[in-house]
């Protein structure tokens, strides 16, 4: 599985690339923070799949990578994706080395 790290997303968002960032937490967690990502609850991916880009770079993420990466091994074996990356330490990562101001739970 292809893995980013914070950083490296905070490199694309800067330079204005073009890629799909997806969340797979729930509903409440996208409430106490978020940093933008359209929101795909994981046990809709399926179902929604049709809403993932094929064509551009798509970045997965949840709240420590746990999630993101199940779900991208189900679309990559399932759906034969191969554009998905894992976003490494998900939003707790993002939280204490990029946006400090964002809440962690």
């Amino acid at each position: 599985m292809k893995e980013l790290t914070v950083q490296q997303l905070k490199q694309m968002q800067d330079a204005g690339e073009t890629f799909q960032l997806i969340d797979v937490r729930e509903a409440y967690e996208v409430e106490i923070c978020s940093i933008g990502a359209e929101h795909i609850p994981m046990g809709e991916v399926l179902e929604r799949a049709n809403e993932i880009k094929k064509d551009i770079p798509v970045v997965v993420h949840c709240r420590s990578g746990a999630r993101s990466g199940n779900v991208i091994n189900a679309l990559e074996m399932q759906l034969g994706f191969t554009n998905l990356h894992n976003l490494k330490g998900g939003i707790l990562a993002w939280a204490s080395e990029i946006d400090t101001s964002l809440e962690q739970y």
